[in-house]
């Protein structure tokens, strides 16, 4: 369901006019629907035919603590890349058995915190993190669930920086052997309990084919681990799954979950998936003013330091006035205030527009407001949630003082 819609020529999200949540709170803002977040995760919650299986949210792609709750609370778990991370979710009540831990750069001190916060695993990236993690676990008592990543060189297609799957990439392990001999090492130590194998290809995935190869490989592994007793909890099949920004089709989650749950038949381990984007993606805008009005340029109050996506993968958002206008539609650059020719959010877009009107970035709930920065010294924006009728903000908009507090002369 979209839950941004026109109304009588006014955006609306859920029950709430958008012109009205720009007028109360300003812009830029990051406007987020309750009831999209909470479809789109029981959208993976309810696909399970088997309840064992488990959805692990993104927390990379959005991680407001508001937002976080209403994931959990629809029964998905998380997939984290940090302590900070760790520290959101365990924050906000997160079963920590419903945990996962991935990345490449794990510190001593996050593993120390994991290990001690009692997560379902750590999707171990290398054998230098496998080691380090033993050694944290047998210096404070304890045994860590580990999951090795494997890296099955598919190409999941689209942007190079989203990619993840490749034998060039940085994560993961490639070599079979590798992972054969790791695996057979944790489950005879003392400070490891060898629980799973994972792996995760990329994002923005528009088709099945990825996964289906990535089930085939991972499987290939988990058989000859059984064959050498040691059995698995789970395999972990990453998240990645697409969403449609430009008339893109791509799968239904129920669609990935009933061809991956068809795969596991027979199989004792569980599924688990990591969905990030298409949970959080179409859930939110930002919404932005317009300034000034030069040339074929809308120069409005939002920037890169708000949106990266545009700039840093040349991401393509469909950008909509918040007063629906059938006439006087022609093609703009729509850039903001920074000081960089990347600075923009579209280019040679249809939208009609006039100073001081609102636009609304669509699709921007993924890793839109995470990605913000503070560069050219712009406070970051503020986030507001809709519930029906109502609307509250969950981050305060951040002023010039705030950027200034932690520094010292």
């Amino acid at each position: 369901m979209n839950t941004f819609t026109y109304i009588n020529g006014n955006l609306y999200c859920e029950g709430v006019d958008v012109a009205s949540i720009g007028e109360k709170f300003g812009t830029p803002s990051y406007i987020y629907s309750k009831k999209t977040i909470e479809d789109n995760a029981k959208s993976y919650v309810d696909s399970f035919t088997n309840s064992s299986n488990l959805a692990c949210f993104a927390v990379k792609s959005l991680s407001n603590l508001s937002i976080l709750k209403i994931i959990k609370d629809a029964g998905c778990g998380f997939d984290i890349v940090s302590g900070g991370e760790l520290h959101r979710a365990i924050s906000i009540g997160a079963d920590p058995k419903k945990i996962i831990f991935s990345g490449v750069g794990k510190t001593t001190n996050e593993i120390e915190l994991g290990i001690k916060s009692g997560i379902l695993s750590f999707n171990v990236e290398s054998e230098s993190e496998l080691l380090r993690i033993e050694k944290v676990a047998n210096n404070i008592g304890y045994q860590a669930p580990i999951s090795i990543r494997i890296n099955p060189d598919i190409d999941s297609g689209g942007h190079d920086y989203i990619t993840t799957g490749r034998k060039g990439d940085k994560f993961g392990i490639s070599d079979s052997n590798k992972i054969i001999d790791l695996s057979k090492y944790a489950h005879q130590s003392n400070g490891l309990a060898m629980v799973g194998l994972a792996c995760h290809i990329g994002s923005q995935i528009l088709d099945l084919d990825g996964y289906i190869e990535s089930a085939d490989k991972i499987f290939e592994l988990a058989d000859k681990l059984r064959s050498s007793n040691i059995k698995l909890d789970f395999l972990d099949l990453g998240g990645g799954l697409g969403i449609s920004y430009d008339n893109e089709e791509p799968p239904s989650p129920n669609e990935l979950i009933y061809c991956l749950e068809e795969k596991f038949k027979n199989r004792e381990e569980r599924l688990i998936l990591e969905p990030g984007r298409s949970i959080s993606a179409n859930s939110g805008i930002l919404l932005t003013k317009v300034e000034y009005i030069k040339d074929n340029f809308l120069i409005v109050d939002a920037a890169m330091n708000d949106f990266l996506r545009p700039s840093l993968y040349k991401a393509h958002h469909n950008i909509c006035n918040i007063k629906e206008k059938k006439d006087d539609n022609r093609k703009w650059n729509i850039v903001g205030p920074v000081c960089e020719s990347s600075d923009f959010l579209a280019k040679n877009t249809l939208v009609a527009a006039q100073e001081g009107d609102l636009l609304a970035v669509k699709d921007a709930g993924a890793y839109g407001f995470v990605m913000a920065s503070n560069y050219n010294t712009r406070p970051k924006a503020c986030e507001i949630l809709v519930d029906g009728d109502q609307s509250k903000v969950i981050r305060i908009r951040e002023t010039l003082d705030d950027l200034l507090e932690k520094e010292r002369i």
